[in-house]
């Protein structure tokens, strides 16, 4: 369709070693990042790219921020690892800081965001037989069809996502799912007495930045409290400012019983996550009975810190809110046949390729490519463009002018 600048000697080089060593598990764009400041990166070459993915919205505070290395750096040269058959110094002080932060009586610190992912599903069941009264292995947890919560095998048991879930088998029961953004559904799910949690992304990201209507979530988390469930957001995405305020679910107001975090939680520096809730649920887990080796290092207690403390000194919640709302005015206004549709919430955006060759949205990917921006199909179709939060007006209206050239190019 398009035609698309050719590979370099350096570049390919990196690509052949990954080829022949490597499981062949993803299949990324072909660019070789070799450097990242801000909100834009460098390849092997030497040519700058804005990251309008920010590594699937880990890197919320822009790669390499200083003062994230910084406390990566301090901490490194003291103490990375103690596991926790040992106390620290600094997993307390981030238990602490993120608790008060965020209104929770509890944190249980993990690594990478499945992981929390099953930390909240474990404490779920847990609670529903210990105070809900569930009988012993019929606890059930309601998702959502077209959700990603990672791709462990229990997580896939409960994927509607053909690449995540075939042949993967068997699957593990003890899981519902109904369709996203239907609160009748869900209110018929929720009267099973056997139900212990409903698991939801605030807006579904990997699906395309799927946006729930208005009221959603406000609906669906009174509905949960009504019929004794526990409603569990997972924010790995969207939270840390993501969509213009500290959570997604903040939008509506509402207090997941279970909150997952991850991604954004190091800035990029390296897998952190958090799942938090109050005593009531969380000292449901007691001593042995889960746990991690690297969960709540101080190494990553020391980087979580510093990573919320720049959101919120650096007022990212705002300025996604403000820029976002900005850019996707401006994406709206670009008359293209092949956009149908451009959807978002902060810096959470997507746009939905129309066209008959099923591999248009990576072509055009490829063309942002070549004119200087990174970004990435998801379902074939659909293009998220979500870049740091630290992007300012100037970079929002460059990134749009490469976007409007590369659909000069794109029929």
């Amino acid at each position: 369709m398009i035609e698309t600048l050719a590979i370099s000697e350096a570049s390919q080089h990196f690509l052949n070693l990954e080829e022949r060593y490597g499981a062949h598990n993803y299949h990324p764009l072909p660019v070789v990042l070799a450097r990242g400041k801000g909100v834009h990166v460098w390849d092997v070459d030497g040519r700058r790219y804005f990251d309008f993915l920010s590594g699937y919205s880990a890197i919320n505070q822009g790669h390499c921020h200083p003062r994230i290395i910084a406390a990566l750096k301090e901490q490194a040269e003291q103490l990375t690892l103690t596991s926790r058959a040992f106390y620290n110094n600094l997993l307390g002080e981030f238990e602490e800081y993120i608790t008060k932060l965020l209104g929770y009586d509890k944190v249980l610190p993990m690594n990478a965001g499945v992981e929390a992912v099953e930390t909240a599903l474990k404490l779920a069941r847990r609670w529903g037989y210990d105070k809900k009264g569930i009988p012993d292995q019929k606890a059930k947890i309601i998702v959502c069809s077209g959700n990603f919560h990672g791709r462990t095998l229990n997580v896939i048991s409960f994927s509607s996502d053909p690449d995540s879930r075939n042949g993967f088998g068997p699957y593990m029961p003890g899981y519902e799912i109904i369709p996203y953004n239907n609160l009748d559904a869900l209110h018929r799910a929720v009267t099973d007495p056997h139900v212990a949690g409903f698991l939801v992304e605030p807006i579904q990201g990997e699906a395309g930045v799927m946006v729930p209507d208005d009221g959603y979530l406000a609906q669906a988390a009174t509905l949960c409290k009504e019929a004794g469930v526990l409603f569990i957001a997972d924010e790995i995405q969207t939270g840390l400012c993501r969509t213009g305020m500290m959570l997604a679910c903040d939008h509506e107001g509402v207090r997941p019983d279970i909150l997952i975090l991850g991604k954004a939680l190091s800035g990029g520096a390296l897998p952190v996550s958090a799942v938090l809730a109050d005593d009531d649920i969380m000292l449901c887990i007691r001593p042995g009975e889960h746990g991690s080796t690297y969960g709540g290092n101080p190494l990553a207690c020391k980087v979580a810190i510093t990573a919320l403390q720049v959101l919120q000194d650096e007022m990212m919640a705002e300025n996604a809110a403000l820029q976002g709302e900005y850019f996707r005015q401006q994406l709206r206004a670009i008359d293209h046949s092949h956009i149908s549709i451009v959807r978002g919430k902060g810096l959470l955006n997507a746009i939905v390729i129309d066209h008959p060759h099923k591999d248009a949205a990576w072509e055009l990917c490829l063309k942002l490519r070549d004119f200087g921006l990174l970004a990435k199909p998801t379902h074939g179709h659909i293009i998220r463009l979500a870049p740091p939060l630290l992007i300012t007006r100037a970079e929002i209206d460059e990134a749009l002018a490469i976007i409007r050239t590369s659909l000069q190019h794109f029929a």
